[in-house]
């Protein structure tokens, strides 16, 4: 999920950066926004260091920079791509601001203009917190359904003791939590994705592979839990983590993929082969290491089954999506493999692009679907990524049984 927080100028400005991290470790994209005031407490630079992201920190164009129609309208642009609006630390102000309809810098407008849902956690002198002022203001932002973390009671910067204490970052976590169970739009579904490169046993010392690291299905297997599905993942060798809340198998060869897959598809209601499955293995492994003898060598090799184009032939009302990693004419090759395979989604790539392809946090993929719709998506995160490709796997499902209800009628 892409997650916009707004830090707010306060002496808890800090602990945001501790959010970053946190929220980051579930694979979360988090896009930040200061305000004026916040930058005096915490430089941008920390923010874009942690986050990898721009750090928004005025309305228009910086001073002395250029001002131009994406710089005027980037509150609207980031306003439709968030899936959250987190606010920590949220300043007395700003929650005058946000209850108000007041917006008069980037954060309260991005507020106005956004239609995810909102999670505020305060942070104040504890008569600021108590004032009417402001709890009337706490008061109508919870009837518009934003989630308020009350602030913690103790010590504060100020001298004072009582509430007004940033909440802790668990507390925080929980409500983002929360907040984005709203968008489980993927329950119901039962999803098999397969990701990571395969290993062809040579010998007992080598191997045949590729590049793959995994990230990219590892990233659509953490997203579609997240969104509510349940998840297994097959899965080639690789040192990555099992996201949270998806099952794992993990196989070595192509074959054991093969029989890995086969024998779960037909529990799945969605498919999605993002594996770089090798295409060939040695017809004859060693039992024992082949020596080095000077000579040339000349190694013998078998295609491997084509996991993708076996099971879409079987597909029924299962929705099935590949990937194809090229390096020339992209999208004339992929649509060739769309029909080919009988896919009903082609994520193409071009993997000598920079920021695409493998062992690499990033992508540039197009999205070429089976009802003509070709979609290319700028360079971002494999989370967003992934994010996108689940989008464009609900479009196609919603309309898939749209057909189905019109063709019954």
């Amino acid at each position: 999920m892409r997650i916009t927080l707004g830090v707010t100028g306060g002496v808890a400005a800090y602990k945001a950066a501790e959010l970053v991290r946190l929220l980051q470790q579930e694979g979360h994209t988090i896009q930040v926004v200061m305000t004026r005031s916040a930058r005096e407490f915490v430089t941008p630079l920390t923010f874009a260091a942690l986050s990898g992201q721009k750090v928004i920190t005025d309305l228009f164009a910086e001073p002395g920079g250029e001002a131009n129609l994406e710089s005027a309208i980037e509150h609207i642009t980031v306003a439709q791509r968030t899936d959250l609006l987190l606010v920590a630390p949220a300043t007395a102000d700003i929650l005058a601001k946000f209850a108000r309809g007041i917006a008069d810098d980037f954060l309260s407008t991005l507020y106005l203009a956004s239609t995810a849902p909102v999670v505020v956690a305060p942070a104040m002198n504890v008569n600021m917190w108590n004032h009417a002022a402001t709890q009337e203001n706490v008061a109508t932002l919870r009837a518009r359904g934003v989630k308020i973390v009350n602030p913690d009671e103790g010590y504060l910067a100020c001298g004072m003791t009582g509430a007004g204490r940033l909440a802790g970052q668990q507390e925080i976590h929980e409500a983002v939590r929360d907040a984005l169970k709203l968008h489980r739009d993927l329950d119901g579904e039962t999803l098999l994705i397969t990701s990571g490169p395969t290993f062809e046993d040579l010998d007992p010392v080598r191997y045949l592979t590729n590049r793959s690291s995994g990230k990219m299905g590892y990233a659509v297997a953490s997203a579609a839990a997240r969104r509510g599905a349940r998840v297994t993942l097959i899965s080639g060798p690789t040192s990555l983590e099992t996201p949270q809340g998806v099952e794992r198998v993990g196989v070595r060869s192509a074959l054991e993929m093969q029989r890995a897959v086969k024998e779960r598809f037909a529990d799945c209601t969605i498919a999605i082969f993002a594996a770089a499955v090798a295409d060939y293995r040695p017809a004859e492994p060693m039992l024992r290491k082949l020596k080095r003898t000077g000579e040339a060598l000349t190694l013998r090799l078998e295609p491997n089954p084509d996991i993708l184009a076996e099971v879409a032939r079987e597909k029924g009302n299962r929705l099935v999506v590949g990937f194809a990693a090229e390096t020339e004419r992209v999208a004339e090759n992929a649509r060739k493999k769309l029909v080919a395979k009988n896919a009903d989604l082609i994520v193409a790539n071009d993997v000598t692009a920079e920021g695409a392809g493998f062992e690499v946090d990033t992508n540039v993929v197009t999205l070429l679907s089976r009802d003509g719709r070709d979609l290319p998506l700028p360079k971002m995160s494999k989370q967003e990524v992934a994010e996108r490709i689940l989008d464009e796997v609900l479009r196609l499902r919603g309309a898939f049984h749209k057909t189905a209800r019109e063709s019954a009628v």
